[in-house]
């Protein structure tokens, strides 16, 4: 008789199936997975190596690129680090900005999430939804710092700078009418807190539209319930974090369990799941949106009513204010230091980790007292997470191999660092 052989497919690495530059080797008996083995270097950022090279506050950058999807909570982690080790205090008004931006970070990650994650498994009209929302929210990071991704705005000490008290505007051009424009800039002709106060009112009406055009849709309901079940236990020995793990019915959350900036001040809920699928998982970062939301709204409030300074007044860490530095020899110095040699960071070491939109994201830190790290180690959410690849995918078929990895919001940046 025969022998039969399994035979290996190479998943990848294409980067629209995969999100990102996965090569993903499956040994297949038939369309059943026997075995996967995700192949990981493709893209290597180096981000660890080039932190050594550059001075604290020129890594930040860098940090954007990450989790490309998540940019100011990969920064909010790394300046953590640094005011541990600097034993810095953030003006309370800086930590509710960032809180703030962190939400509605996490916004613009489950927003990409449930849109790629929508058209991996055939769903289309779901990713033009999701699209639409994050446009504004792209618009809140670029009043706020420039830019539309890359923000660079969080810095050791607090933030940039304080929000603005004016919303960029559309302008009248070839393909707009006066009425489009007119239309398009109802919402803009406040601050930057009136426009997230808006967008903060229309989101949970946004949210209940995904609810139906995925929630009980037989088609997505098939494909998701029972796929890459995994138990509370098995979640918390493969290192899982952030939905995968509350996915499986274990309510850990860094916001809740070991509270940083001011989330112990914000009234907000843990959604967690029941059965451990990628259906599960996909109503705990459903509800999230919702509770994000609640932060976002009480976090404006709190802005509102409380104007104060956004940045530390400690000139080794934070330049002192332009109009000192130019009529005061002594902040010219400060200004000078700052900018040609950086911050010298005392010796020592810390970790700093967040609740980033896909788990606990964590910078381990060692300084030497110079203006640069010695080392830096990046704890990455989604590496942990596709390590369990093989194991969550093992006895389901080729297409759900697509689900799994869209269950596991996977992104590259992060995990090649």
């Amino acid at each position: 008789m025969a022998e039969i052989k399994n035979y290996t497919l190479n998943f990848g690495p294409q980067h629209p199936a995969a999100h990102g530059v996965l090569r993903l080797v499956l040994e297949l008996d038939g369309e059943v997975i026997q075995r996967a083995d995700p192949h990981i270097g493709l893209l290597h950022r180096a981000t660890e190596k080039l932190a050594e090279t550059r001075t604290w506050i020129q890594s930040v950058p860098y940090m954007d690129r990450l989790d490309y999807v998540s940019m100011m909570v990969n920064e909010h982690a790394y300046v953590m680090a640094i005011e541990k080790l600097l034993d810095v205090d953030v003006p309370v008004r800086a930590q509710y900005i960032r809180v703030m931006f962190d939400e509605l970070t996490r916004l613009l990650n489950h927003l990409l999430w449930v849109g790629c994650h929508g058209l991996d498994v055939g769903a289309m009209a779901i990713f033009l939804y999701a699209f639409r929302d994050r446009e504004d929210i792209f618009d809140m990071y670029e009043a706020v710092s420039g830019a539309r991704m890359h923000a660079a705005y969080y810095r050791p000490g607090g933030v940039y700078r304080d929000l603005p008290e004016k919303m960029p505007q559309y302008a009248k051009s070839a393909i707009r009418s006066d009425q489009a424009v007119k239309r398009l800039n109802e919402t803009r002709s406040g601050s930057l807190l009136d426009f997230i106060e808006d967008f903060s009112n229309r989101f949970p009406a946004n949210v209940d539209e995904y609810n139906n055009l995925l929630t009980d849709n037989r088609i997505w309901k098939q494909r998701l319930v029972g796929i890459g079940v995994v138990s509370p236990e098995r979640a918390l020995q493969m290192g899982f974090t952030g939905p995968m793990l509350r996915g499986s019915g274990f309510a850990w959350d860094l916001r809740k369990k070991q509270p940083y900036e001011v989330y112990d001040q914000l009234d907000f809920d843990i959604p967690v799941g029941v059965n451990g699928d990628s259906y599960d998982r996909y109503l705990v970062r459903m509800e999230e949106m919702r509770q994000s939301n609640r932060i976002i709204q009480q976090c404006v409030k709190w802005l509102r009513a409380n104007p104060a300074p956004v940045m530390s007044d400690n000139h080794k860490v934070a330049p002192p204010k332009r109009v000192d530095m130019k009529t005061n020899m002594e902040e010219l110095i400060h200004h000078f230091k700052l900018f040609t040699e950086g911050i010298h960071v005392p010796a020592g070491e810390a970790y700093a980790a967040v609740e980033h939109p896909k788990g606990e994201f964590g910078i381990y830190a060692i300084s030497d007292g110079a203006n640069k790290p010695y080392r830096l180690k990046i704890r990455a959410p989604g590496f942990a997470h596709l390590a369990a690849m093989d194991e969550m995918s093992r006895g389901h078929m080729i297409a759900d191999a697509v689900t799994i990895i869209g269950t596991q919001d996977i992104v590259f940046g992060e995990i090649d660092r």
